[in-house]
């Protein structure tokens, strides 16, 4: 078809499971650009770690297509505290939805993991062949194996079932619709949050957990969400597809940026107690570019964009 489209979304019925969290919230804002016929159900109205009650709901809805974009997420504390919901939480809704997708006829399913699946010590950049060549970082090890559990679930059911079910593997992500609580979130949001926080106290410094080494990867969700329709649109593989910008700063580094965007005029300590999570994280996403997609949104603008959703919809009801 043209331009490589090999299942167009326009006119599909494509549930996205997990639509009220960062990235599936995303994923429905390009759907709708798509013209899919979006499907969503709330906490309320299907709770996603049951087998029967997702099947159920398949059966009455008849998907076409599907997002695997829910997840129990958090960062190094939450992971840490809650080592068995991440771990029981995430088995239980990718097993649901997965096996409800091949039991209703789903034509085609889309699973979203993670680049901490990656082994602790895995070579820079990435590639997704690094899978299960090495130990995990310990501090979401839980997360990672539920993840990676994921990852080959989809394998499977391609390889006994003919399922037409792919994985991408996104870098670490922010933007509109981050958890921005303190106890949870992940460091791009913690980082936003607490440069607010100090910028309206005139804090002299921010205090930065680790030594502000580590290298990461940062990709702003409204870019994760345009790959992902990208590939479900043209990509039918059995092989994950890694999903980031292909560059990486150092922790110190995404703090001045977020500083210069909120504004904050003050210094940075470190709090070497804390534990750093891996050395660094940069993703091979070559992979993603022979196939025609790259990122387009830069850091300092995607963080622009994140902190003035945090003051319309985060600030301004804290106030």
């Amino acid at each position: 078809m043209a331009d490589g489209i090999l299942f167009p979304l326009a006119g599909k019925r494509v549930f996205v499971a997990g639509h009220k969290g960062m990235v599936g919230s995303a994923i429905v804002r390009r759907l709708t650009q798509a013209k899919a016929e979006i499907l969503t159900a709330d906490r309320q109205q299907l709770d996603l770690t049951r087998q029967a009650a997702v099947e159920d709901w398949m059966q009455k809805n008849r998907p076409d297509a599907v997002f695997v974009a829910a997840a129990e997420v958090g960062g190094i504390h939450a992971n840490n505290s809650r080592p068995a919901d991440f771990l029981y939480d995430n088995l239980a809704i990718e097993t649901a939805v997965i096996h409800s997708a091949k039991m209703v006829g789903v034509k085609k399913l889309q699973f979203l993991g993670s680049s901490c699946v990656y082994p602790r010590l895995a070579p820079q950049p990435m590639k997704e062949d690094m899978l299960l060549t090495g130990a995990l970082e310990p501090t979401n090890q839980w997360y990672a194996i539920a993840k990676i559990a994921g990852l080959k679930m989809c394998e499977a059911y391609r390889k006994q079932h003919g399922c037409d079910f792919i994985s991408v593997m996104p870098t670490n992500l922010y933007g509109p619709g981050d958890n921005f609580d303190p106890a949870e979130s992940h460091v791009p949001a913690a980082m936003l949050l607490k440069t607010h926080n100090a910028k309206l106290a005139n804090a002299p410094n921010i205090e930065i957990w680790g030594t502000g080494t580590p290298k990461r990867e940062f990709l702003y969700v409204e870019d994760l969400a345009d790959a992902c329709v990208y590939l479900m649109e043209r990509y039918s593989g059995d092989e994950t597809v890694n999903v980031g910008t292909g560059t990486d700063i150092t922790i110190r580094e995404l703090a001045e940026t977020v500083a210069r965007v909120v504004g904050f005029r003050g210094g940075f300590t470190y709090n070497t107690s804390k534990p750093d999570g891996a050395p660094r994280k940069l993703l091979d996403v070559s992979r993603l570019h022979k196939l025609g997609w790259t990122a387009k949104t830069s850091l300092e603008d995607g963080f622009r964009r994140t902190y003035d959703w945090f003051l319309q919809n985060v600030a301004s009801k804290a106030a």
